[in-house]
């Protein structure tokens, strides 16, 4: 297949540091040509992803991001330099309501965010003539009358990260700096576990440095070290030296690329059962899930978890190659008319419903999250 990706314009092909949904877009060009297939990439034009690119694109503008006009500029430009592709994996929001892409090959777009109520509209609208693409089916649930044609879970190159010992005699969190991500949380809880906390957290918008300077950076102690951005070798040295990770997110993620990450270095993960977490974490087995108040019982117990079942299960699950396998089997249903946009895969239909999950613990000896 030749296969056209559009990505955002704000952020190049890989980022140079956090960015999920930029490596997912890296992760599945490469998985492509690898696969056999042809790919242009309409991306920003300072990124270095080794596919072939459409020409003309502007440099990525951070300070833009979200700006609707930037948006529209660039998938305009990246639908008139794709030519003559099958097929066009669109990951922006604007692509697939923009009308130069009439008459274009079949579409598909993958819902990256959150869906809510706000954004049904605009998805109902695309699904008419565009395959939409879940990422999650704690995701898909929450307005499950979105035609969500297939749900596929993201993958990352997991071969290409190194395995840590897990003796660094530490738990670690990495996100960004921002009260959803559970920054404050996680320092009550490595407290309250009297386990040393590292702290790795993306802050570049003025409303995380506000965070972190107003609520973050006065609360810090000699239990806390942070650390800031990371680059991939230093992240993943640290994930994989820490006994678990800490991931105690405050709200519906709907898909954690952090824990895969984790898991991928052997360290278990210890995080609040929301979102997306327990389709990607093994209660008992990959890590724990439950509360915030009994999280801290958790971090001792994870370190006697098989970090080699961690690993194994990132492969098995969460590899690049499961990804694009699954991306490929859509396209070429798409292709031959056996799957129609809009219309959700029958064989996938059960995963737009989230089935529930109970985790029996003992009662947890509460801790205090204590907020400015």
């Amino acid at each position: 297949m030749r296969i056209g990706l559009v990505a955002a314009p704000w952020i190049p092909i890989p980022p140079i540091g956090y960015g999920g949904i930029e490596r997912v877009v890296d992760s599945l060009a490469r998985g492509f040509v690898a696969a056999g297939h042809e790919v242009l990439l309409a991306a920003s034009s300072d990124s270095t992803c080794p596919v072939p690119r459409v020409p003309g694109m502007r440099p990525s503008e951070p300070a833009e991001l979200g700006f609707t006009l930037s948006e529209l500029s660039h998938v305009i430009r990246a639908y008139e330099g794709l030519g003559d592709v099958d097929i066009i994996h669109d990951h922006t929001l604007a692509g697939p309501l923009c009308t130069v892409r009439r008459g274009a090959p079949p579409v598909v777009t993958t819902i990256h965010g959150p869906l809510i109520p706000a954004s049904a509209d605009l998805y109902r609208a695309m699904a008419r003539d565009t395959a939409i693409i879940g990422i999650s089916r704690d995701q898909t649930s929450h307005v499950p009358d979105v035609p969500v044609t297939r749900v596929i879970h993201h993958g990352m190159d997991v071969a290409a990260v190194p395995v840590g010992s897990g003796k660094g005699g530490y738990v670690c969190f990495v996100g960004r700096m921002c009260p959803d991500k559970g920054v404050l949380e996680a320092i009550h809880i490595a407290r309250a576990a009297g386990i040393p906390l590292r702290l790795a957290a993306k802050m570049r918008e003025p409303d995380e440095i506000e965070y972190f300077r107003s609520t973050i950076e006065p609360l810090l102690g000699t239990n806390e070290e942070f650390l800031g951005e990371l680059a991939d070798t230093d992240k993943y040295r640290l994930m994989g030296d820490a006994m678990a990770f800490l991931n105690p997110i405050q709200w519906s993620e709907p898909f954690g690329l952090v824990m895969i990450e984790s898991l991928s270095t052997g360290t278990p993960v210890v995080g609040t059962l929301i979102g997306s977490a327990p389709e990607i974490v093994d209660h008992g087995k990959t890590g724990y899930l439950g509360s915030t108040e009994e999280l801290h019982r958790f971090l001792p117990l994870a370190a006697s978890l098989d970090r080699a079942h961690c690993r194994d299960r990132a492969l098995k699950l969460f590899s690049t190659e499961r990804m694009v396998a699954n991306h490929l089997d859509l396209y070429a249903k798409l292709l031959e008319k056996s799957q129609l946009p809009g219309v959700p895969d029958g064989s996938h239909l059960h995963q737009n419903r989230v089935r529930g999950t109970v985790i029996r613990t003992p009662e947890p000896s509460p801790i205090t999250i204590r907020r400015p």
